[in-house]
């Protein structure tokens, strides 16, 4: 959605790699974001974003219109079921339909081979892989690494909005997933670690406020209650800093199962 930073440029980087071509969109998509939420201040900085991808390299940036996207009398819309009533989207309703949405559209109308998903929102990233499965689009979804700060933040666009007080209470998030997999080794039990992690969140960081705190399958997104339920449990978290709402996650190692 533009307001691009490290994270979006890695997206490219994979994709200039690994392709002959690389085309990216810049859009707010209006459809997914909620009525309280930031559509209107949401970053937009358009002529940085085009020079960065310029002095990249990459063959084109598709930048359309609303109209181009929506019309006045479109009446065609996407409804997603178990995956997007989960974690983010139990909180921000239609969101998840939004993306899946405009991201049909993209797809129809570039037609690409392969499309680039950070990991830092997780549960997207997921949601776009059963998508793209269950509608037979002929593409590859590509996952790339959550970008960090030296500190540990996950890099956002809107990272912006945080003064430098938030900015500094706003590596919680990713400290409190850290927590967690400390203390993997004295339990796994999942109720105990999510409790221990929001006891820890409330005593480092009493200003960051917790929106949830879950460990889920990777693949499913359903809550575990024991790590040796899944083979790839991950930690995922959403917290308001400053009125800011942030996400993060954070893949869980975990010792083998005894035989």
């Amino acid at each position: 959605m533009g307001a691009l930073h490290e994270g979006h440029l890695s997206l490219v980087r994979q994709s200039l790699a690994d392709n002959p071509w690389t085309i990216v969109s810049i859009f707010v998509n209006p459809r997914q974001f909620g009525p309280r939420e930031d559509y209107l201040r949401y970053p937009r900085t358009l002529e940085t974003d085009i020079r960065l991808l310029q002095n990249l390299g990459v063959s084109a940036v598709f930048v359309p219109s609303e109209e181009e996207m929506y019309g006045s009398d479109e009446e065609v819309y996407i409804s997603l079921t178990r995956l997007s009533q989960l974690w983010c989207g139990s909180y921000r309703q239609g969101h998840f339909d939004g993306v899946a949405l405009v991201l049909v559209k993209l797809f129809n109308l570039i037609n690409p081979s392969r499309a680039y998903f950070g990991e830092k929102d997780f549960q997207q990233v997921r949601l776009v892989e059963k998508m793209v499965s269950e509608l037979f689009f002929p593409l590859q979804v590509v996952r790339v690494p959550t970008v960090r700060e030296p500190d540990g933040l996950a890099l956002s666009s809107r990272n912006t909005y945080l003064s430098p007080r938030g900015r500094a209470q706003a590596v919680a998030l990713y400290k409190s997933l850290q927590y967690i997999q400390a203390l993997i080794p004295t339990t796994l039990r999942t109720d105990e670690l999510i409790e221990a992690g929001r006891l820890y969140l409330e005593e480092h960081f009493p200003e960051v406020r917790l929106e949830y705190l879950a460990i889920v399958d990777e693949d499913s997104l359903e809550p575990l209650e024991h790590l040796w339920q899944s083979a790839r449990p991950r930690a995922l978290i959403a917290a308001y800093v400053e009125e800011v709402r942030l996400i993060d996650n954070l893949p869980l190692i975990v010792p083998s199962e005894p035989s």
